[in-house]
């Protein structure tokens, strides 16, 4: 019997004291790690006996569908895949059921989560979501391309030198683009990357009295930064791309760099997948020297809603899937430099991963570095680097996404989706009390 059977068999008696026959329902987001996750879970149910249905949503549909399910008490999922901003919001409505039995559990170890990972889904001292991965966001960039280009990429670059080789390395007659970055409306989807970039030129979402800040030069500069590194050297089509339709450009070698999360390291270097894996490096996300990156901290994570008549058996399952022995069965399996990263400390300590895995300092780094209590280059009246942690962001920042994103099609300009997004923002902040 593996030491992974007897941590699940052990947190099963403690959960239910019995074996189970239940089935859990898990919604979760079809990314390459979760993919991998529903592939190896055949093995919790040998081991348990609990059935497995899954639901895998595109990250937006995933969204919306667990939000409407989780606010209308509607008992759909007795699992969701959620992140840093879902989580302290939900939980402080009541929607979430603590992993108190997990946070106990000395096979599972809660402390050696993460710092920064564990706060964000966290509140008041307890956890209710365990981290499946984490991630920030950094540069992934063609390393030939940037020779053939005569340039060098600094381990720290700025915005300036991102654009110079952006258009440098872009070769559309062969189907390279120098440049890969969001563009599909979505809070978490185009904003993630925009509200992290705009906090590297010194944009705020809003002032300390809650007054939308789109009006600002900093905004503007964000925003013309971002339309003309993609007219020039992004890929066409790009306002429907977001982070799988990049990732897939750039393992087919189409892209000379892409800007996004940390967790994409594995796949762009994984040999079965990207035809460019050999030749591929990581910097540090660009900055423009006023002290801030445009690098974001989230961690896709398992949580159980409240309304869940499966609770003690779905913590047994996030137990499983977040636990160390998971990033083992990981590493058996597909190798240490494809285990879910960004979420516990012994992780970046074991020398096979960090033998294995190039990019494991940079994405600690860059996990450790974003704050969110402190995300920009002034002060704000809200926590989170990517996103704004109130109730409210999520419709708010996917409209604005969509005006950006409409911006990127050439659908309006610059300037009217600024304009737009101002009045909007302000609109719905109005009546949500925040201004006054």
């Amino acid at each position: 019997m593996t030491a992974k059977t007897l941590f699940a068999g052990a947190l099963l008696l403690a959960l239910t004291g019995t074996a189970s026959a239940q089935t859990l329902t898990i919604a979760t987001v079809n990314n390459g790690d979760m993919i991998r996750m529903q592939g190896l879970s055949d093995q919790f149910t040998e081991e348990t006996g609990i059935e497995l249905n899954w639901v895998v949503l595109e990250e937006n549909t995933l969204r919306q569908n667990v939000t409407t399910d989780i606010a209308t008490n509607g008992g759909q999922y007795d699992i969701m895949t959620i992140g840093t901003y879902e989580a302290p919001i939900w939980a402080k409505q009541g929607w979430l059921k603590p992993l108190d039995t997990l946070s106990a559990d000395a096979n599972y170890d809660v402390d050696d989560i993460l710092p920064a990972i564990r706060g964000g889904l966290s509140l008041d001292g307890k956890l209710y979501a365990a981290p499946f991965y984490g991630e920030s966001s950094f540069i992934m960039y063609r390393t030939d391309l940037m020779e053939k280009a005569g340039l060098t990429m600094p381990d720290a670059p700025t915005w300036e030198f991102i654009g110079e080789a952006a258009r440098a390395m872009t070769d559309r007659a062969n189907d390279i683009n120098g440049i890969c970055l969001r563009g599909k409306a979505g809070w978490g989807e185009n904003m993630a990357f925009l509200t992290a970039m705009s906090n590297s030129f010194g944009a705020r979402w809003f002032d300390e009295n809650w007054q939308p800040q789109f009006n600002t030069p900093q905004w503007k500069e964000t925003l013309d930064t971002y339309l003309s590194l993609m007219a020039d050297a992004g890929p066409a089509g790009a306002s429907s791309n977001g982070f799988n339709e990049n990732l897939t450009l750039f393992q087919q070698g189409k892209c000379g760099m892409w800007i996004d999360a940390t967790v994409a390291a594995s796949f762009v270097t994984n040999p079965n997948d990207s035809t460019v894996a050999d030749k591929v490096g990581f910097a540090q996300a660009p900055d423009t020297g006023l002290g801030k990156r445009g690098n974001w901290l989230w961690a896709w994570s398992l949580a159980i809603p409240a309304s869940s008549q499966n609770a003690e058996a779905a913590e047994q399952f996030i137990g499983w899937a977040t636990s160390k022995d998971y990033l083992a069965t990981v590493a058996e399996a597909e190798g240490w430099a494809n285990v879910p990263p960004g979420t516990r400390t012994s992780l970046y300590e074991n020398p096979e991963y960090q033998a294995a895995a190039p990019f494991a300092a940079m994405t600690l780094a860059s996990i450790d570095s974003a704050d969110p209590t402190a995300p920009t280059v002034d002060p704000v009246p809200y926590t989170g680097v990517q996103f704004v942690a109130i109730p409210e962001f999520a419709g708010i920042g996917t409209n604005v996404g969509q005006l950006f994103s409409a911006a990127l099609a050439g659908q309006m300009s610059a300037d009217d989706a600024l304009a737009q997004a101002q009045e909007a923002t302000t609109r719905d902040m109005t009546r949500a009390g925040y201004i006054k």
